[in-house]
């Protein structure tokens, strides 16, 4: 666990990452992490200074079984809020099984499966998340649903998800054969360049802090 900007805490399990917020007279969890980490979460929070009973609310990013594995869970534990996009909640809910476009999330599938989770409020697009100062922005291509969302703090922490991922301080789309659709993700990565943040957060990769948004308009030059 460690501190990005005030308020604002990156939770690692492994090769993933979840983003604690203190948002509305509580806390905001931006995605779960892999299944069966809840305990591991709830000790995290803990050093935060906070208790799980703070967490009002979920954000989820995307259907993907290593950022909803432990919703269900903490759900259950907390009655937090679940928020997700439309185009993704079939699957996190369990209606529909996880789309299969490559052997990788196929040996996914087989390796991690998350539990069906409620989802409270749905996301149709860009706009409001139910949470004071946090913007949801449609960013499709990894998954139909993705999501990444706009806190309004610092200058603007930006919580990329798999829309984007960073190493050694390059902003990049995600891994090809993690994507549902390759140029769509493209487009989606770059269009976070039009964005006003400060500092940017991944699913999986270092955080960029100071700027980062020009990273992203790199990203979106070299695509040029």
């Amino acid at each position: 666990m460690r501190r990005i900007v005030d308020g604002v805490w990156e939770l690692r399990f492994g090769y993933v990452h979840a983003h604690l917020v203190e948002a509305g007279d509580g806390l905001v969890l931006i995605d779960t992490g892999l299944p069966r980490r809840a305990g591991r979460l709830a000790l995290a929070v803990r050093a935060t200074g906070h208790d799980l009973a703070d967490l009002h609310t979920i954000l989820t990013t995307h259907q993907h079984p290593d950022h909803t594995g432990s919703l269900a869970d903490l759900r259950q534990r907390t009655g937090a809020r679940v928020v997700a996009h439309r185009q993704d909640v079939p699957v996190i809910t369990g209606e529909q099984a996880p789309p299969v476009h490559h052997w990788m999330t196929r040996l996914s599938a087989r390796m991690l499966k998350a539990d069906p989770a409620p989802v409270d409020l749905v996301l149709d697009g860009d706009g409001p998340t139910g949470v004071p100062g946090i913007t949801a922005v449609h960013t499709p291509g990894h998954t139909p649903g993705h999501v990444s969302f706009l806190l309004d703090r610092a200058g603007g922490v930006l919580f990329a998800g798999d829309a984007a991922s960073a190493m050694f301080g390059r902003v990049r789309a995600a891994p090809r054969l993690t994507n549902a659709d390759q140029a769509l993700a493209v487009r989606s990565a770059a269009r976070l360049a039009e964005l006003d943040f400060q500092v940017a957060v991944f699913g999986h990769g270092a955080a960029v802090r100071g700027d980062a948004v020009s990273r992203f308009r790199d990203f979106a030059a070299r695509l040029r």
